[in-house]
């Protein structure tokens, strides 16, 4: 489904990512874990367009270059992102952010049935439909970002540090609900410094050291990898 080969990204003389080579299959969930300025976010807004890439290719479905792609470009082919720190429109609603997810969609039945959709896999925002936004909890807010990206009808969904700053709780249900998302028929590329977290939801994974990919493996390959148990499970 996605390609990325050789990808490199700077910020000026820093080079923050260093030929990055992966690829995410049909119907898989994929996390990529690293420690705080490993990259991760990087890659993300790279595949998402919202970072200009310094070289490498990145490829969907072998039959889009999303090089030099606009993000809403990138979205109308069938990837979205729910961005680190949630982002969402804190002084609309509920219901207005999930229809600003669907923008590009010209068809007000559908983007009514798939809110529906979403506010049945995520009960609690049904119930504040009307609230403003940024008067919904962490967790609730985060669970808002997932709905709105999900409102564009991805193939692919990128989740980038889903469980930040979430009471253990939510944590869990939001990686329930990762998995429900992924056996509907979504691919997600998840992001996430709860290694642990991620890699008994995922199924393969990669792990990300100062802008290069060190480790790829099963997810349960890695969760029994020594050194993966060190750096960053506790181990």
């Amino acid at each position: 489904m996605l390609q990325i080969e050789n990808l490199t990204v700077r910020y000026g003389p820093i080079e923050a990512l260093h030929g990055v080579s992966l690829e995410i299959r049909d119907g898989e969930i994929v996390t990529l874990i690293g420690a705080n300025g490993a990259g991760k976010t990087t890659l993300l807004r790279a595949v998402s367009g919202l970072i200009q890439i310094s070289g490498g290719n990145i490829r969907f479905y072998n039959r889009h270059t999303l090089n030099g792609l606009k993000p809403h470009e990138i979205v109308r082919l069938g990837v979205s992102q729910a961005p680190e720190g949630r982002q969402i429109f804190a002084n609309l609603t509920v219901a207005e952010n999930l229809h600003l997810g669907a923008y590009q969609s010209k068809h007000a039945r559908a983007v009514r049935d798939d809110s529906d959709k979403y506010y049945a896999l995520f009960p609690v925002l049904a119930e504040r439909k009307s609230q403003r936004a940024g008067t919904l909890s962490g967790g609730e807010q985060q669970m808002l970002a997932i709905a709105r990206a999900l409102m564009s009808r991805p193939r692919l969904l990128l989740l980038d540090e889903p469980s930040l700053g979430l009471a253990p709780l939510i944590v869990r249900k939001i990686f329930q609900v990762i998995k429900e998302i992924n056996q509907s028929g979504t691919t997600v590329f998840l992001v996430e410094q709860n290694a642990h977290m991620a890699l008994t939801t995922a199924h393969r994974g990669f792990v990300l050291q100062a802008g290069e990919i060190i480790k790829s493996a099963s997810a349960s390959a890695l969760l029994a990898d020594q050194d993966v148990q060190r750096a960053y499970l506790g181990g």
